[in-house]
């Protein structure tokens, strides 16, 4: 019987790249599959100018890669999992969760300033309502302002003016080899990381068995149980790309500890909870983490994020 070759789908950005890269390299020891990586352009790369609040949220990243996994034109899509949207599409399964990169966000600003040594009015570029809420948060004197790009793109328009700073994922910086460049590391107190931050998601067809067989060579356990909680959260709490959501799950020493926020964009009022419990051995624990996240959603749902979430809605509705 002919070797299979799985083709790779990825979005076409050096960081995607680089990203599916890792994959490849860390499945290209299994002895029955040969593999290759196919680029595939998304509506957020093609409308690269627009706002995400604009073009559909962070959907637009992988569409494609979805509508290219259900028609078969690829056999693995590689996501940021951040990305993907915390309810799956039918038909499809994310088979695998990479072992997490660093979750932080960092500073890039343009003289290596820290956040605290920013001038009053500084403005900083992201295109993140969850970045911005936050921000405005600890900074309020700060202009917040929108900023499209992939990585590249968005240091330089920092370095050639246009902002004074802007934040980038650690994890984004560290897969480039571009570490030195974060002016800071912001602590998790000032800016709580998107849900599923730092990890790489490895989807398939859900029938595709040979697939879904492949892709466990790097599925890293602790990872996928975290980001289970955090998907969980965020998918109770129901929010769409203008809501200011945040969430990260820790495993240590058999204990799940997850944080979550919710705030408005205009930081006008933000939401800080957390819960830990012990995660059972064996099957029971994929179950344990869903129902962790629900709760910490259902918790902060009664102490008022339902009324944050609806305001997201409308200004939503309103673009």
């Amino acid at each position: 019987m002919a070797q299979r070759t799985f083709i790779i789908g990825t979005r076409g950005s050096p960081l995607a790249l680089r990203q599916a890269n890792i994959i490849l390299d860390s499945l290209a020891a299994h002895p029955a599959a040969r593999l290759a990586i196919r680029p595939i352009r998304t509506a957020g790369d093609i409308q690269a100018r627009a706002s995400l609040s604009e073009i559909g949220g962070r959907g637009v990243f992988v569409t494609e890669l979805e509508r290219s996994l259900l028609q078969a034109e690829i056999d693995i899509a590689v996501h940021s999992l951040k990305d993907l949207p915390s309810r799956l599409t039918d038909g499809l399964l994310i088979a695998a969760i990479s072992q997490r990169e660093d979750p932080h966000d960092a500073l890039i600003s343009r003289e290596g300033l820290e956040l605290n040594q920013l001038p009053a009015a500084a403005v900083v570029g992201t295109g993140s309502p969850r970045r911005a809420a936050q921000l405005r948060a600890y900074r309020p004197d700060l202009r917040v302002a929108d900023i499209r790009g992939n990585v590249e793109t968005r240091i330089r328009k920092v370095q050639e003016g246009e902002y004074d700073a802007t934040i980038l994922a650690m994890a984004g910086l560290a897969r480039l080899g571009w570490l030195e460049r974060a002016s800071q590391i912001l602590s998790l107190d000032i800016v709580l990381p998107a849900v599923g931050q730092g990890a790489l998601a490895v989807q398939v067809r859900a029938d595709d068995a040979e697939a879904v067989a492949l892709v466990q060579a790097v599925d890293h356990e602790p990872t996928h149980l975290a980001t289970i909680a955090e998907r969980a959260f965020e998918r109770r709490l129901g929010g769409g790309c203008q809501a200011a959501i945040a969430a990260l799950a820790e495993m240590a020493d058999g204990r799940l500890r997850l944080r979550g926020l919710v705030a408005d964009v205009s930081a006008a009022r933000l939401l800080r909870n957390e819960i830990e419990e012990p995660l059972p051995a064996g099957g029971e624990a994929t179950l344990q983490a869903e129902d962790l996240g629900d709760r910490l959603a259902e918790q902060m749902l009664e102490q008022g994020a339902a009324a944050l979430l609806a305001a997201a809605s409308s200004r939503q509705a309103a673009l």
